[in-house]
């Protein structure tokens, strides 16, 4: 999947050093319109302002911990759907909470820019493949009567939509 480098992205980190690195990793990958918060709240009044296409936030933020505000956006109807990958050291409970939470990918620290744009793609790829609008777009134009000539976009759609619900892991 081709990556759309106007595409907004919200950086959420606490350590103005760890926002500068990942700024950086997503202009190498072509990202052009990121932003950036500095907490759990701040991110939350910019989500509610500008429509983001996809979070990246640290799960170990203060005072509002990543994974209350991943709870936060995921409860929130006009936030919900954002694709978020959440980052930080590698720990197991981390992993298995930001899952709950709702989180389509946990990366773990250190990872370099081809690391963060495979991610990228995947939760992308997974966005679209959980939205029901499009698997009810899907499910309509799948019949019997198809010409041989479409049944490549059908196979390709169905096997988009077996991703449904799968948190797609680590690095």
């Amino acid at each position: 999947m081709a990556l759309d480098p106007f595409m907004p992205v919200l950086v959420v980190d606490d350590h103005g050093a760890t926002t500068h690195i990942i700024r950086t990793l997503l202009r190498q990958v072509g990202f052009v319109d990121v932003d950036d918060a500095i907490n759990g709240a701040d991110a939350l009044a910019k989500m509610r302002v500008k429509r983001y296409g996809l979070v990246i936030s640290e799960w170990y933020l203060e005072p509002m911990t990543g994974n209350e505000l991943l709870r936060e956006v995921r409860g929130d109807p006009g936030l919900k759907r954002i694709p978020y990958i959440v980052i930080g050291e590698s720990n197991s409970e981390s992993v298995i909470a930001a899952k709950k939470a709702g989180a389509h990918i946990y990366i773990v620290k250190p990872f370099d820019a081809q690391t963060l744009k495979a991610k990228i793609e995947a939760v992308l790829a997974t966005r679209t493949a959980l939205m029901p609008e499009r698997q009810q777009i899907v499910a309509s134009t799948q019949s019997p009567q198809m010409s041989k000539g479409s049944d490549a976009t059908s196979t390709s759609a169905s096997a988009q939509m077996r991703f449904s619900g799968r948190f797609t892991g680590i690095s």
